[in-house]
């Protein structure tokens, strides 16, 4: 049995997200490209190759890894490039999407070799958490001005829209893209391509598929144009546990369990979005507070219940802990790095990653 921590890639799951977006790819036409700020475990990347088209990143060493570890298509985009790493960025690069009219002046030239892209801002978004939110006021992520863009048409041949953050209500991407339909219309039908990013819940149980594929046929088809989606969560939603024991029960007005994990070391999301983890079935007659290992006092995965008191050396496995967990995990209090452990889809596990002293010694001078 594999020593606890450790993040669990269950690839039967993994392929339900898969097989979804492959029939997605199919129906609408457009193209996926995995979001590696949200998902690089590289080691299931020759899995996820047969369904996507590439990778999208947000920096130089991402658009590096997902050509040298994805190969396809592969995007390049950050908010901001550096003198030092736009060269290295171009020669790994399908596309570059620079954020800002000013970026692309300042080194669209250079990147005349490849595609070359700009990224608006339609001032609309989904998101309900303002940390998260690209169409915040005064936001620094893509040009809103479609006069500005105009005057730069000659220099681009398409753009990238990332206003959706964990959106399951296609209602409201429908609205969203009407919105983004209006405003930048005219430009759009300049473009060769256009990518809607990600934060789409499409591969989420329930949601409406059919319909989606539609609206991103219609839209390619309105405006001539071969659309893109940026699928992080949605690529990996429910594949992943992060599997932890029980290292001390007591009672302090709840019961409290503490586990060999950090939520601010290994599932950083839960606490700068104040979410909850997700333990199932949580039911049974024994409630805990389930509690991380590190000095941080809020360090608390959340309250649940089971079916029989917690002990010393108990499992348990923290759902949905695949999408913007192992791209954060860090070594806050030492605590221990989880190891990365796959389970093929013939049942068997494997570890691909285990972390040792030498790597926290290492991780600074």
């Amino acid at each position: 049995m594999i020593q606890t921590p450790y993040y669990l890639i269950d690839k039967s799951k993994l392929l339900r997200n898969m097989e979804k977006i492959a029939e997605l790819r199919q129906k609408s036409g457009a193209k996926a490209l995995l979001a590696l700020k949200c998902f690089a475990t590289w080691s299931v990347f020759d899995f996820m190759r047969d369904y996507m088209d590439g990778t999208t990143s947000s920096s130089l060493y991402e658009v590096r890894l997902g050509r040298e570890k994805f190969g396809k298509e592969t995007h390049a985009y950050s908010v901001a490039y550096g003198d030092n790493e736009i060269d290295e960025v171009i020669s790994h690069a399908d596309k570059i999407i620079f954020n800002s009219i000013g970026q692309l002046e300042r080194y669209g030239d250079k990147a005349s070799g490849i595609v070359r892209g700009l990224r608006l801002n339609p001032q609309v978004s989904s998101s309900s958490f303002d940390l998260a939110d690209p169409a915040r006021p005064f936001s620094r992520l893509g040009e809103w001005d479609s006069g500005k863009v105009e005057k730069v048409m000659d220099r681009i041949t398409g753009f990238m829209i990332h206003n959706n953050c964990e959106n399951k209500d296609f209602a409201l991407f429908d609205r969203m893209l009407c919105d983004i339909e209006e405003k930048f219309g005219p430009l759009l039908k300049k473009a060769d391509w256009v990518s809607l990013g990600g934060g789409i819940h499409f591969t989420g149980e329930d949601y409406p598929l059919d319909q989606f594929a539609e609206r991103l046929k219609r839209f390619s088809g309105d405006y001539g144009v071969q659309v893109y989606l940026e699928p992080g969560e949605a690529s990996i939603t429910r594949s992943t546990t992060l599997e932890v024991s029980v290292l001390d029960t007591l009672y302090n007005g709840k019961n409290l369990a503490i586990v060999d994990s950090s939520i601010e070391a290994h599932m950083l999301d839960l606490l700068i979005y104040r979410e909850t983890a997700k333990i199932e079935p949580n039911v049974g007659d024994h409630p805990y507070m389930i509690c991380g290992k590190s000095c941080l006092a809020g360090d608390v995965f959340g309250e649940f219940r089971f079916d029989a008191p917690l002990k010393v050396g108990d499992r348990i496995s923290v759902q949905d802990a695949a999408g913007y967990t192992m791209v954060k995990k860090n070594w806050f209090n030492g605590v221990k790095m989880p190891s990365i452990a796959i389970r093929e889809l013939d049942g068997s596990i494997r570890t691909v990653r285990d972390f040792t002293y030498t790597d926290f010694e290492q991780n600074l001078s």
